[in-house]
Order: C-alpha cells, then sequence, then structure tokens
C-alpha cells in the first residue's frame, strides 16, 4: 500500500514509539537498514523491529528492498536480507482536506501555456482548470457529480432549496488572499466537471460565502439534451 492511499493511516502508524524511532532512525540513514542494524541501533530484539518495520512498509513510510549483506552469491550464500528505506512517495495530511499542491501544478501549468500560446494568464488558467476537471470525471468510477465532489474533498451537502453546497474549500488559504483568481480556477474546475458527465445534472456558479467553498452547483430542471 502507498502512503498516498491513506495518509492518515500512515501518520497514525507513528504514534507507536518504538516505531516512531524506528522509522527516524531508517529515514536519517544513508543506507539501507537491515533489521539487525536496526535492532542494534535502539537496543531491541530483532522480531521487535522487524515487526514495526514490516508495519511501516505496510503504510508505505518505508521502501522494502533484498539483498545478501555478506557479499558472497551462489550455494550456501544465504539468502537475501530484507532492507528498508524511507519511501520515496511523499505522505501529506490536511484536515479538512486541502490540494495546494494541484493548486500549484494548475498555476505552473497556466503560466507555460500562456507563455506558449500568447493568451492572457487567466484566460489559460481557466482552461487547465476546466481540463482538470474533465480529467477528474473520466478517472471516477461513479457518473454522481456529489460523490466525485466528495472524494475530491468538496464535501458537498444539499441546502434543502435544490442548491448544493461544498463545505470545504481544497484552496482555502490561497483563496483568502487571491479570492478572485482562485474562485474563478476553482468554478472552471468544478464545472469542467460537470459538463463531462454523461448527464448533465448540474451547473456550478459562484457563491462566496463564510466557511464554505466559493463555487455552488443548482440542480437543472431538465439536463439541456438528455441524456449525452
Amino acid at each position: 500500500m502507498k502512503a498516498s492511499d491513506d495518509p492518515v493511516g500512515a501518520v497514525a502508524t507513528l504514534d507507536e514509539p518504538t516505531r516512531r524511532r524506528l522509522y527516524d532512525y531508517v529515514a536519517g540513514s544513508r543506507h539501507p537498514v537491515g533489521r539487525d542494524e536496526a535492532a542494534r541501533a535502539l537496543g531491541i530484539a530483532r522480531v521487535t523491529a522487524a515487526f514495526h518495520l514490516d508495519r511501516l512498509a505496510a503504510q508505505g513510510l518505508l521502501d522494502i528492498s533484498h539483498r545478501r549483506l555478506t557479499g558472497r552469491s551462489g550455494p550456501g550464500a544465504g539468502r537475501p536480507s530484507k532492507l528498508y528505506r524511507r519511501a520515496a512517495d511523499e505522505v501529506a495530511v490536511t484536515l479538512p482536506p486541502r490540494q495546494y499542491t494541484l493548486a500549484g501544478t494548475l498555476l505552473a501549468e497556466a503560466i507555460e501555456s500562456a507563455e506558449a500560446q500568447g493568451i492572457a494568464p487567466r484566460e489559460a488558467l481557466a482552461r487547465c482548470a476546466r481540463e482538470h476537471g474533465v480529467a477528474l470525471a473520466g478517472s471516477a468510477d461513479a457518473d454522481d457529480p456529489l460523490e466525485i465532489l466528495q472524494g475530491a474533498g468538496y464535501e458537498p451537502y444539499p441546502d434543502g432549496s435544490g442548491v448544493t453546497r461544498l463545505a470545504n474549500c481544497p484552496f482555502h488559504q490561497l483563496a483568502q488572499v487571491h479570492t478572485e483568481l482562485v474562485c474563478g480556477m476553482n468554478l472552471h474546475l468544478v464545472q469542467g466537471l460537470l459538463d463531462a458527465l454523461p448527464v448533465a445534472t448540474h451547473v456550478a456558479e459562484l457563491d462566496p460565502g463564510p466557511d464554505r467553498c466559493c463555487v455552488r452547483l443548482n440542480r437543472r430542471s431538465t439536463p439541456p439534451g438528455g441524456e449525452r
């Protein structure tokens, strides 16, 4: 399992003191660490080190490789040792979910696109955000926009008037400082997602307010053109 599959679980794994010490030792080592070395370094039993190292690997915090430490090969050389090193994957946990890496990626792509095509940066950002929304819809296992938005961290909820609001803004801090730019990006992303679904059940519009995303979803009374 990769750490990105369950970042909260991965971080929670480090709450156990011995496991955290083992992780710190492996992460600080310049070479892959074997079970014997880790046990000696921490003054614990080898079986204890093996148990915690494997738990860390199962949560995606450590990568595993195998190598004979004796330098010998062939019959009688023994089995390769299991070695651990810090995982290449990053672990990032924010509650509620935030996606500042995505925002940075979209902004960087927009600048590159604007320079390459000779268009305004905001126009390029709108295109990039919309394309990401289309890709998000295409990679989803469901056609329900609310389910997809929930998975993307927006936390949609009906307000009882036929409007669906988004309790969480994935770009919250950026939106506080660069409101018009980031909210526009968000709107194009959500609308791109909605337009890419087989049936156009909702339309997005800006409706900023305290403690929620600036985008809201209005349900269409009749999907334009019926099912696409």
